[in-house]
């Protein structure tokens, strides 16, 4: 298949996937599960599914690649909001993924990881419109209804994803 169809196709799969972020980034909504049943988040995965790196042009979300969808907050899962995940592999019907954000969180690292949260800076990539940095979190794995993906926002290079992954996989040890 030419790039040019490809990228067209990605473009159509992401358009039938629902409104776009920034139409509901920063909002409370309401949990999305498989199957459309909007309670029925199982919580956070607790162990590292298999992580090979596996990204590929296709339109769906794979190992390596950066995608935006609900994300329920960890106090109220049946709360949360759009943003961009690092998908890491799959658990049954769900997608395993790390949370980014763009807040720089070494000036706090001591504070962050006395309140539970580990973070591994990825620098800036096609994920992020305006190009600020990125962190990713390590150690809530997050699972991910694969019809929720609203976007595919880039693949992150192997060896960054490599990096992410061994310290999500040092932080269970």
């Amino acid at each position: 298949m030419s790039p040019a169809l490809d990228a067209l196709l990605r473009r159509l799969r992401s358009i039938l996937r629902g409104p776009s972020t920034s139409s509901t980034r920063g909002a409370t909504q309401t949990a999305p599960a498989p199957g459309g049943d909007r309670t029925a988040y199982p919580g956070d995965a607790t162990v590292l599914p298999d992580t090979t790196y596996a990204p590929a042009p296709d339109g769906n979300p794979d190992p390596g690649e950066i995608v935006w969808t609900w994300v329920p907050y960890e106090e109220d899962h049946s709360q949360g909001k759009d943003r961009p995940v690092l998908v890491i592999g799959r658990e049954a019907d769900w997608l395993v993924a790390l949370t980014l954000t763009s807040k720089d969180h070494d000036g706090d690292a001591r504070q962050e990881r006395r309140s539970g949260r580990e973070w591994v800076d990825i620098g800036t990539g096609d994920w992020d419109r305006r190009g600020r940095p990125s962190e990713v979190r390590v150690n809530r794995l997050v699972r991910v209804d694969p019809s929720g993906v609203r976007r595919e926002g880039a693949v992150l290079p192997r060896d960054r994803y490599e990096e992410v992954v061994a310290a999500a996989r040092a932080h269970r040890r």
